[in-house]
């Protein structure tokens, strides 16, 4: 059983915390993130240090909300200090990836470019026509972003072509064979 929902959370000096009801704002200095958390679970903060505790019975509802509310949380505690960052690889001949303003414009063997609109809180960025980086201060956002870009070409198992994430290993097949 997982006790991720127990670990403490503590917030640097440049966070600041605040909650209004059920929605926690989280304030640093790369920007502000809000979200609704469960009423099931309690957060207590105290001298820069967040603790999650059940406000009702433990059920297996409550308990996987547990450890979901203080992922969470710690993810945007480390969004607005850090941030979040996604690097994808074109491997194929003839692929290409441009980012104009606020369209990415991903050239991968199709007969027309595939144009993906960018969210306002995303930076894309394209050093070169094989790489694109993706970063943001919302985890989930630079995460679904970078998933639909994948999921325009998909890497193939027998030459390995397409966008993958980088360090992505892909497991190759052998294919035909004249044996």
């Amino acid at each position: 059983m997982s006790r991720i929902g127990y670990r403490k959370i503590v917030l640097p000096e440049s966070v600041e915390l605040t909650t209004e009801g059920n929605n926690v704002t989280v304030k640093g200095e790369k920007g502000s993130l809000t979200r609704e958390f469960s009423p099931n679970i309690k957060m207590n903060v105290k001298d820069n240090i967040v603790t999650f505790e059940p406000a009702v019975r433990y059920s297996n509802k409550v308990r996987a909300m547990h450890g979901t509310m203080r992922a969470n949380l710690n993810n945007m505690v480390e969004g607005v200090t850090n941030g979040f960052k996604k690097t994808l690889k074109l491997v194929g001949v003839g692929y290409r990836a441009q980012a104009k303003g606020s369209v990415l414009e991903v050239n991968v063997g199709y007969s027309n470019p595939v144009e993906i609109q960018i969210n306002d809180d995303l930076k894309v960025e394209t050093p070169d026509s094989l790489t694109i980086n993706v970063s943001g201060i919302n985890k989930e956002h630079v995460g679904d972003f970078a998933a639909k870009v994948r999921a325009v070409r998909s890497p193939e198992p027998y030459k390995g072509k397409g966008i993958r994430y980088e360090g992505e290993v892909v497991r190759r097949k052998e294919g035909k064979t004249g044996k």
